[in-house]
């Protein structure tokens, strides 16, 4: 502690007024800070300085005098100058390069002025001079030099290399990329994706359609009997027939069956006795749009119920009056009804329809393929077709057509033509057509008679004939 003799020698302030207490005995004194400068403590005084003191009025005689003398210096730079330019020209004459004299630099342009030269220094639209300007300046100021690192990389964006147009096969693309890295949950069985696709589609179309599009006249067309048929009603009755048939596959599955109390109970399983009870609700001339929503519901449905009901569904039996289907036919020949109908609308309304996806297709055509041996039987029993030439036991060989599918989805088939039972192989081939698979696909729909159908033929003509028309005879209302 400090004594009483050392606060009388230096005071409650310290030594030399530092504000501190002095030490006690034995210890070190400390440094006193450094003072602050004067400018940190507040504005400096205004600081008046005086004017200066007059001296003595110059002489008149004394400044004319001065005058005169500079009068005669700058006639003589003039002179001088005159002489320059003429050496200096003289000197152009004969070739020599003009330079500033030695020791005077031109100065840099300013911080600002440099600064806004980097947008035009990026797009490469400055002059050599301004270009090596601030080029110089970059070396030294590191925020000017990011700034022209960002303004390099946004003139690159601003002219790519590549076209701007999108590449076609980028949606495919990057849906495939999509499902291959999270699979879905529960994805959709693959023979249900036909189904899936056309009912989406038809959707598509439907989506912007007004109650006068509704009510539009749609032709529907089939063979029966070996002759055209037909029947014309609106694209909310053909809805309706969509919706009354995929009933059958609803039915299969335990679902709710879009009719109600109106199954027709003769035959509560035929496709046309279904269609025709629907009809005669008049629901759908009532109110047209109302039927988009229960049809579209009921896909979803059926969609959800095959992909949560596992493989063995696939079998289920579905019954279309007088025969049977697995399911998985099943929703492979709702698929092609859906697309054939939606056709059907799209002429009525004016609009562009697309066939199905080549896989797609393909499992059409291979569906109609594999029902033309029992329609061909189911001719013969009924007398529209020539029996067969020789009897055959299932499966051994037989008499063969090869059906030549062309086009997208297309494909060979070997149809067997005396017994459905009967194998169709190349050896035994009679008789060989080729159709487009679009045409074929419209053939079996009815929209177009076998008589018409342009196709390639060779062989037995008997055989062709009764392939094209049962192939007529798959269709229906």
């Amino acid at each position: 502690m400090n004594g009483p003799e050392d606060w009388d020698r230096f005071g409650p302030q310290g030594p030399e007024g530092t504000g501190r207490p002095c030490p006690g005995n034995g210890e070190r004194p400390r440094i006193p800070a450094p003072r602050r400068p004067a400018e940190d403590q507040g504005p400096l005084p205004d600081v008046h300085v005086p004017d200066p003191e007059p001296g003595p009025e110059p002489d008149p005689s004394a400044e004319q005098e001065r005058k005169r003398a500079q009068e005669r210096e700058q006639g003589q730079e003039r002179d001088a100058s005159d002489d320059s330019g003429a050496e200096h020209a003289a000197t152009q004459k004969d070739g020599t390069t003009d330079q500033d004299p030695a020791g005077t630099d031109r100065p840099e342009p300013p911080h600002a002025v440099l600064k806004s030269l980097l947008g035009a220094w990026a797009l490469a639209a400055c002059s050599a001079e301004e270009t090596a300007a601030v080029e110089a300046h970059l070396t030294d100021c590191a925020t000017c030099a990011d700034e022209a690192l960002r303004l390099r990389d946004a003139v690159g964006l601003l002219h790519p290399a590549d076209s701007l147009d999108l590449d076609p096969l980028l949606r495919s693309r990057v849906l495939e990329g999509c499902l291959g890295r999270r699979p879905a949950r529960i994805p959709v069985p693959e023979w249900a994706g036909p189904y899936d696709a056309e009912a989406a589609k038809l959707d598509a179309l439907l989506r912007d359609m007004g109650e006068a599009e509704w009510r539009a006249p749609v032709r529907l067309r089939w063979f029966e009997n070996d002759r055209a048929a037909g029947r014309t009603t609106t694209v909310a009755g053909v809805i309706g027939h969509l919706m009354s048939v995929d009933g059958l596959v609803a039915n299969a599955l335990g679902l709710t069956d879009p009719l109600g109390a109106e199954v027709p109970a003769n035959a509560p399983t035929d496709p046309t006795e279904r269609t025709l009870a629907y009809w005669r609700t008049s629901v759908h001339e009532e109110s047209p749009l109302a039927t988009r929503e229960p049809w579209r519901e009921q896909t979803h449905a059926l969609i959800r119920t095959v992909a949560f009901a596992g493989r063995g569904v696939a079998e289920l039996a579905v019954p279309y009056g007088d025969f049977r289907l697995p399911l998985r036919d099943s929703m492979l020949e709702r698929a092609f009804e859906c697309w054939v109908h939606a056709g059907d609308i799209a002429d009525a309304v004016d609009y562009p329809y697309e066939a199905p996806a080549a896989d797609h297709m393909h499992g059409m055509v291979d569906l109609a393929a594999r029902l033309l041996p029992s329609a061909l039987a189911v001719r013969r029993r009924s007398g529209l077709a020539t029996p067969p030439r020789r009897l055959v036991e299932a499966g051994t060989p037989g008499r063969t057509l090869h059906l030549e599918v062309e086009g997208s989805g297309g494909g060979h088939w070997y149809i067997s033509l005396d017994s459905p039972g009967a194998l169709g192989t190349p050896d035994h081939t009679v008789a060989h057509i080729a159709l487009d698979s679009v045409e074929f696909c419209q053939l079996a729909a009815g929209h177009v008679s076998p008589e018409d159908a342009a196709a390639g033929q060779h062989g037995e003509r008997d055989a062709i004939r009764d392939v094209l028309f049962a192939t007529a005879s798959l269709s229906r209302l």
